[in-house]
């Protein structure tokens, strides 16, 4: 896409997967939604591991937001997601998602082409 606009402005971003898979980057953040789900948070987390959140995904049953439904049904995407990707911070979401990282810097960039 980018060579087709040929503007080096334009920088796309495409998630690899869904836009759940940045709240796996610190999943923990869940519990200022969900205060009573140590368990199923503890659950998320043990899944994760170290593992780069964005690459968490090997089938429809098993995509990020479906994992987090599987342990908190009520999880509420539309919402909860902007509120626990805000309590993660883009530090940790930089650190634990390289593909993100990687279009962030780029970006970081523009301001010196001016």
């Amino acid at each position: 896409m980018a060579e087709d606009l040929g503007h080096p402005r334009f920088i796309p971003y495409i998630q690899l997967h869904e836009f759940e898979s940045l709240l796996l980057a610190d999943i923990r953040h869940l519990d200022w939604e969900y205060l009573e789900h140590d368990r199923q948070i503890a659950n998320l987390v043990q899944m994760v591991g170290d593992t780069n959140p964005e690459l968490i995904n090997e089938g429809k049953q098993t995509a990020p937001s479906k994992r987090i439904l599987n342990e908190i049904p009520e999880f509420d995407k539309p919402t909860s997601g902007v509120i626990v990707t805000k309590h993660i911070g883009l530090t940790t979401l930089r650190q634990r998602c390289l593909h993100f990282n990687e279009w962030v810097a780029r970006l970081e960039v523009l301001g010196d082409l001016r």
